[in-house]
């Protein structure tokens, strides 16, 4: 049973990155037939914001892509590209990206601006897990609420 739930994996992920790359393809080409026709796009955002994206696609690409031996059969699954955390962060940098092209292509170059709620976004979960992790080692001062119950027994809390 183990082997079909590999075997299932390695399919979506195939299906995946191949999804992935196509829709890379599209936007990408799309975006450079524009400026070679038109010229009133900025390349310079366009590579710019282009590397983070293509960068998470090779990424994703190493980690998720299925591998199999000489005689065809499954070697590994790869990665589960639909597990929550990174990867799915990874996802969201490429969708931005391709959002970020599309606008540039239909309304110019203010639209490459979208692609600040990528760094907008990692600063903000950021701060949410460091603040989660002076929680957790008690440093900001979650103990010191009065509305804490005080250790011990039953007995020792009615005294108290």
């Amino acid at each position: 049973m183990a082997q079909k739930a590999k075997k299932d994996r390695a399919k979506s992920n195939a299906a995946a990155l191949n999804n992935l790359h196509l829709g890379s393809a599209i936007v990408h080409v799309a975006f450079l037939l524009f400026y070679f026709v038109f010229k009133s796009r900025s390349l310079f955002w366009y590579i710019l914001i282009s590397v983070p994206a293509l960068a998470c696609e090779l990424v994703l690409e190493k980690s998720g892509r299925p591998k199999y031996d000489a005689t065809r059969s499954l070697k590994t699954a790869g990665e589960d590209l639909a597990a929550p955390g990174l990867t799915e962060y990874m996802f969201d940098i490429i969708w931005v990206t391709w959002a970020s092209i599309v606008l540039a292509i239909l309304f110019g170059n203010w639209a490459w601006f979208l692609w600040l709620a990528v760094p907008a976004y990692g600063a903000y979960a950021g701060f949410g897990l460091v603040s989660a992790g002076r929680k957790m080692a008690g440093l900001a001062g979650a103990n010191d609420s009065p509305a804490a119950a005080p250790a011990g027994n039953r007995k020792q809390r009615r005294a108290a």
